[in-house]
């Protein structure tokens, strides 16, 4: 089974998988004219602080339509925190990159590099709050003598979880697909879910590579929801095995129930169900549901297979 960083190496080595990176979510990029149909792959290695070789890394060499070139350094990380010193070790990378097209290219005195523009994809739960520019991290103030020497780098964020889920449904691309397989979300969501990524490769035949590549990111959200099942190669026979799974879950919160009191007992599973589909639930929002009725919590699990945010599943049960 492929790692993370392996699987999203692999899928954004694909060209198509870039480029409808950037025209989904990089709309300033596409505003210098790039000429995806001549993008080239760049070799570079890069490492990380521990001096292994990232492997999440994709770098891309596109053409615009006046001739010159952007280089883009796509850098997926897979991690459980927000790494606040980001723009730092992009810098280094950037640094790295440059140096790597000077000697790939020769490069002598008077000639230019070429623009780099570094994503940072993100899939982690909690969401991406650090600093996306060296500027608030330098402890020197602006209008400061020596602030014109403060090196600066820049990265373009893309936070996979922040991208509401009704804005992705409206994007026919597989990198739209691939932000919604990183939200969470319940067995019948799912579901639905690769009806619409078999749908996509209906639809566009020929791309068996990133078909396969998708059928494995599916495995993964599954075995993220149980672990122990064994996820069959098919991305319909996933799809059917879903409702099997659905239903195992309701029988085990009857059973959780019964084990630690009807009322206590389903409401515990609902914060841990509600947290898999939204995140961590806030502390009020726990103590809400721990305190609250049968009637209560049974109308808040009733409701959490369609509710699309927070405040509509806890709106008033009256």
């Amino acid at each position: 089974m492929s790692s993370p960083d392996a699987l999203y190496h692999r899928l954004f080595a694909h060209p198509l998988m870039a480029e409808q990176l950037v025209r989904d979510f990089v709309p300033e990029a596409m505003a210098v004219g790039l000429d995806f149909a001549g993008m080239e792959r760049v070799n570079a290695k890069f490492h990380d602080r521990d001096g292994k070789r990232r492997e999440g890394d994709v770098i891309w060499r596109i053409p615009t339509a006046d001739g010159e070139d952007v280089v883009l350094h796509i850098l997926c990380e897979f991690q459980s925190s927000v790494d606040w010193w980001m723009s730092v070790r992009t810098q280094v990378y950037e640094g790295l990159l440059w140096q790597h097209l000077i000697a790939e290219r020769k490069l002598k005195s008077g000639d230019r590099l070429p623009p780099v523009l570094t994503l940072v994809l993100y899939n982690g739960e909690q969401r991406w709050h650090a600093p996306t520019d060296t500027v608030p991290l330098i402890a020197l103030p602006t209008e400061s003598p020596l602030w014109p020497w403060q090196p600066r780098a820049r990265y373009h964020l893309l936070d996979m979880g922040a991208v509401p889920e009704e804005d992705l449904a409206t994007r026919d691309s597989l990198a739209a697909l691939l932000f919604r397989l990183e939200h969470p979300h319940e067995p019948e969501e799912l579901a639905g879910l690769i009806d619409d990524v078999v749908g996509w490769f209906r639809r566009h035949p020929g791309y068996n590579e990133l078909r396969r590549l998708f059928t494995e990111l599916v495995r993964q959200a599954i075995e993220g929801y149980e672990a122990s099942v064994i996820v069959p190669g098919d991305m319909m026979e996933m799809r059917s095995m879903l409702a099997n799974l659905g239903e195992t879950w309701k029988k085990r919160w009857k059973a959780e129930g019964v084990a630690e009191g009807r009322v206590e007992g389903e409401a515990k599973a609902l914060i841990r169900l509600v947290e898999k589909r939204f995140g961590p639930l806030p502390a009020d929002l726990q103590a809400r549901v721990l305190a609250a009725d049968a009637v209560s919590v049974e109308t808040w699990l009733d409701r959490l297979m369609e509710a699309p945010s927070l405040d509509v599943l806890f709106s008033s049960t009256n």
